[in-house]
């Protein structure tokens, strides 16, 4: 008997655990992982072979239009909302002609502001001064005052 009530009661503790969110939900990320600096390197002209070995595969590649490449990514930060970034190839005759998406649309504040909610704190490196008031320690061996003379 006492071993059922026992059962039963870790049985709810971890329903109740699972309720709170308590229990750790991994990052999700699925589809194309571009690099930016690759993205950066397309050029109009560029044959579907040279952006295929550039790029790698698109995760969407209609047979209705040969002519248009998808690059799709979701990423779902612990279980929060699902964000979808796209980057779309436009080809003309086996040639690049356009680029359109927003695959790395957030700008440099953006990820500033989300690594401060970490509270991340990085020590001061004192050979370099003071960030704050600004003063830099003097060179080694001079202090300023007597150098043995």
């Amino acid at each position: 008997m006492h071993k059922l009530i026992r059962t039963l009661g870790f049985a709810m503790l971890a329903v109740s655990l699972a309720s709170c969110r308590l229990i750790y939900t991994p990052d999700v990320q699925q589809g194309n992982l571009l690099d930016k600096k690759n993205v950066d390197q397309l050029q109009p002209g560029m044959t579907k072979r040279q952006v295929l070995v550039l790029m790698g595969s698109p995760s969407v590649n209609s047979p209705f239009n040969q002519n248009q490449w998808n690059y799709v990514s979701t990423q779902q930060h612990r279980g929060g909302e699902i964000k979808i970034r796209t980057l779309t190839l436009t080809f003309n005759n086996d040639s690049l002609v356009r680029t359109d998406g927003d695959f790395f649309a957030e700008d440099a504040q953006k990820l500033v502001n989300d690594t401060k909610k970490y509270h991340a704190s990085y020590p001061v490196d004192e050979t370099k001064g003071d960030k704050n008031t600004g003063s830099t320690p003097p060179p080694e061996g001079k202090d300023g005052g007597d150098q043995g003379h």
